[in-house]
C-alpha cells in the first residue's frame, strides 16, 4: 500500500469517527449534567447486545436502514438530494402490500408473486422519484423542494388509498392492506432462545450494496455519475448528457427507495401495509449516508451503529436514563459529521498543497543532477 494511499484511507476514516467520539464526549456531558452516569448509561446500552433477539433486530433494522442510505447516496454522488426517499419507499410499500394482497396473486407461484411484489416496489419508487427529476430537467425546479412536497402528497396519498373503499381492509379497529399469504411471503430464518427471526432480506440488502459498488466503479454509467457530480462542465465536455444522467440517477435512487420497506413487509409478522409501517427512514438514510460517506462498507457500519443505537434504546430506561438520549446522540452525530468532514477536508487540501510546494521545490534539484 502507498503512502498516498494509506493517507487517503485515514483521512476518510478520520471524519466518523471524529463525529463519534465527538457525539460520545457531548452525551457524556449530558448524562452528568442531568444527574446520570455515563459509565452506567453506555453500560447498560452494551448489555442490551447480550440477548439475542436485540442482535437479530439490530441486524434487521441495519438492512433496511442500509436500502434507504443506499437510495440517498446514489443521489448524493450526483450532488441531487433527494429528500423524497421517505415518500417513495412508503408508498412503494403501500402499492407493493396491495398488489402482493391481492386474491388474484394466490394462484400464482411463490417465487412469481414475491418478484412481482419486488418489480412493483422498485417501479413505484423510481415513478414518485422520476417526478421530482421531470421537474428538475424541464422546469429547474430544484429537486429539495420538489422532493419535499412530493413526501407530503405520498402522506395523503396513501391516507386516501388506504381506506376500505379503495385498498385496505378494516379487521377490527386496525385498517391495512388484505394480509399477504403464506406463498406471497418471504421465509426467515429461526433462531432458538429467540422469539426475533432473521430476515432473510438482510441479503436482499448486501445484494443492493454490493450492485451499487460494481455500478460506481465497475461501468461507464457510474463513472459518468462521479463525473457529473465532481464537475457539470467537465462533464459536458466530456460528452456526458446532465439532463440523462439527472433522470437515470433520481429513477435509479427511487428504485432502491423502493426496497426500503420490502423486508418489514415480506418478512415481518404483519405481512400488510397499515398505519402502524414504520415512518421517517428516508431521512434517517440521509444521516447514514452521510456518516458512511456514501461509500457501500461505510454505509454498512453506518447503519449498523444507527440500528445499534436504536435497538439499545429501551436498556437506558432501566437504569433511569431517558430513551431519548439516544435521539440526541444520533443528532450529534449528525452535527459532528459535518464539522468533522469539512475540518478533513480543510487538512487535507492543506497536505496536498504542502505536496506540491515539495515537488516544486525538488525540481531544479533533480534537474541540475540530471
Amino acid at each position: 500500500m502507498t503512502g498516498s494511499r494509506a493517507r487517503r484511507i485515514l483521512l476518510g476514516a478520520a471524519a466518523p469517527v471524529a463525529a463519534l467520539l465527538v457525539s460520545v464526549l457531548i452525551t457524556s456531558i449530558l448524562l452528568v449534567v442531568t444527574g446520570h452516569s455515563p459509565a452506567e448509561a453506555f453500560g447498560a446500552m452494551a448489555g442490551a447486545f447480550e440477548r439475542l433477539r436485540n442482535v437479530l433486530g439490530t441486524i434487521n433494522q441495519t438492512a433496511i436502514y442500509y436500502l434507504a442510505a443506499v437510495a440517498v447516496a446514489i443521489g448524493f454522488k450526483m450532488n441531487l438530494f433527494n429528500i423524497g426517499v421517505d415518500g417513495q419507499y412508503r408508498l412503494a410499500a403501500m402499492l407493493s402490500a396491495a398488489v402482493a394482497g391481492a386474491s388474484f396473486m394466490s394462484s400464482l407461484p411463490s417465487f412469481l408473486r414475491i418478484l412481482i411484489t419486488l418489480a412493483v416496489a422498485m417501479a413505484v419508487g423510481a415513478a414518485w422519484a422520476g417526478i421530482a427529476a421531470f421537474l428538475k430537467v424541464t422546469r429547474g425546479v430544484s429537486e429539495v423542494i420538489s422532493t419535499i412536497m412530493l413526501n407530503a402528497i405520498a402522506t395523503f396519498l396513501i391516507a386516501w388509498l388506504l381506506t376500505p373503499q379503495l385498498l385496505a381492509v378494516l379487521e377490527g379497529n386496525n385498517i391495512a392492506t388484505p394480509k399477504i399469504t403464506e406463498g406471497g411471503q418471504v421465509g426467515v430464518i429461526a433462531f432458538e432462545g429467540s422469539t426475533t427471526p432473521l430476515f432473510t432480506l438482510v441479503f436482499l440488502a448486501l445484494g443492493v450494496g454490493a450492485l451499487y459498488a460494481l455500478v460506481l466503479s465497475r461501468t461507464v454509467f457510474g463513472f459518468s455519475l462521479r463525473a457529473t457530480g465532481l464537475s457539470e462542465s467537465a462533464a459536458v465536455a466530456s460528452g456526458i448528457s446532465v439532463k440523462k444522467m439527472i433522470v437515470a440517477a433520481m429513477l435509479l435512487s427511487g428504485a432502491v427507495a423502493g426496497l426500503v420497506g420490502m423486508p418489514e413487509l415480506l418478512n415481518g409478522s404483519a405481512g400488510s401495509y397499515s398505519l402502524n409501517f414504520p415512518a421517517g427512514i428516508g431521512f434517517t438514510g440521509i444521516a447514514i449516508a452521510l456518516l458512511g460517506r456514501n461509500h457501500p462498507v461505510g454505509m454498512i457500519f453506518s447503519a449498523l451503529l444507527w440500528s445499534a443505537l436504536d435497538n439499545s434504546a429501551n436498556a437506558l430506561q432501566g437504569v433511569g436514563v431517558p430513551r431519548e438520549l439516544v435521539t440526541i446522540m444520533q443528532g450529534v452525530i449528525v452535527l459532528s459529521v459535518v464539522v468533522a468532514y469539512e475540518f478533513v477536508r480543510r487538512y487535507r487540501l492543506n497536505l496536498e498543497a504542502r505536496d506540491v510546494a515539495r515537488a516544486l521545490a525538488n525540481r531544479p534539484k533533480q534537474e541540475v543532477a540530471a
